[in-house]
């Protein structure tokens, strides 16, 4: 018999209806809870109130607080302290509240002030990109949620795990320690990732493709997916292989191209192909020759 915790049915106060608190909001409402308020002030955060929280009072951010059972603080990470801070001084968070942030940065010990009131506190962060938009909802599904709390506090991870689980999503247990990596890792795939393909789109632009994104669909989808399947036994290319005259050429077009196109890729390319190059020989999938060439090639040529 499943022992964990389940939480009842939960007023709800987002802060705020950025693009993953609204999301994170529209997901407990859908599991059952109820959304008691929402914070928003700019008018792309009133929109996404509207259309993911409908009918759901605008109010400041004490006044969802103190209206709500689960308060969802969903701010950016600078100024989640802040607005910790000024939460307890106003006197809107109490003993017996769940407080959660959704800061992949941050662990639990920026909640500890809530903490101290006797607040159950944690941190839930989606591992997923979001628009803001009714689509993200179903995004939920699909991904698993970093779960942090009080190293000693059993009942906060497993209120948390409750939570993910309602939302139909997968919990994964990051320790506090572990925070900074952890969000280390996902920005650097998945935001750097955004860059390196809109970068390659821009070039291939450059080059007169009128459809980049059709073109790169297709290929970039096939390498993400080999990569998760296969890791490193995946690469391909000329880096891979160890030709070297082709990775020369590449750097010489790129230097052209900073200029002719306004995209200035080729120190991310020398910086990735360099990358490249140690992964393919550590799997054995480039040979030590080759890889001195390859990377001979690519330091020497500023």
């Amino acid at each position: 018999m499943d022992a964990t915790p389940r939480p009842a049915r939960l007023a709800v106060g987002v802060i705020s209806a950025g693009r993953v608190g609204s999301v994170l909001g529209a997901a407990l409402a859908r599991s059952g809870h109820v959304v008691s308020a929402v914070s928003a002030v700019s008018r792309a955060s009133l929109r996404r109130a509207e259309e993911l929280l409908p009918d759901v009072p605008v109010l400041s951010p004490p006044e969802v607080a103190a209206s709500a059972d689960l308060v969802l603080l969903a701010v950016p990470d600078d100024e989640l302290p802040g607005l910790v801070r000024g939460l307890v001084a106003t006197g809107s968070l109490r003993a017996g509240q769940i407080v959660v942030h959704t800061s992949g940065a941050q662990g639990v010990e920026v909640l500890r002030p809530a903490a101290e009131l006797g607040a159950l506190c944690m941190a839930l962060h989606p591992v997923m990109t979001f628009t803001g938009r009714v689509e993200d909802v179903q995004r939920v599904n699909a991904c698993s949620v970093g779960v942090t709390a009080a190293d000693d506090d059993e009942i906060a991870w497993r209120v948390g795990e409750a939570l993910v689980v309602e939302m139909s999503a997968e919990p994964v247990r990051v320790p506090e320690a572990a925070r900074p990596l952890y969000h280390a890792a996902l920005a650097h795939g998945a935001n750097h990732l955004i860059t390196l393909v809109a970068d390659c789109a821009d070039l291939l632009r450059g080059a007169g493709i009128a459809d980049a994104e059709r073109m790169l669909g297709p290929l970039l989808s096939a390498a993400l997916d080999n990569a998760l399947r296969h890791g490193d036994r995946a690469l391909t290319g000329p880096v891979a292989r160890g030709d070297a005259g082709t990775v020369a050429k590449h750097l010489a077009v790129l230097a052209g191209a900073a200029s002719d196109t306004g995209v200035d890729a080729l120190p991310a390319y020398r910086v990735l192909a360099l990358r490249t190059a140690a992964r393919a020989r550590a799997a054995g999938l480039l040979k030590p020759e080759l890889a001195s060439e390859v990377r001979t090639t690519l330091e020497g040529q500023a």
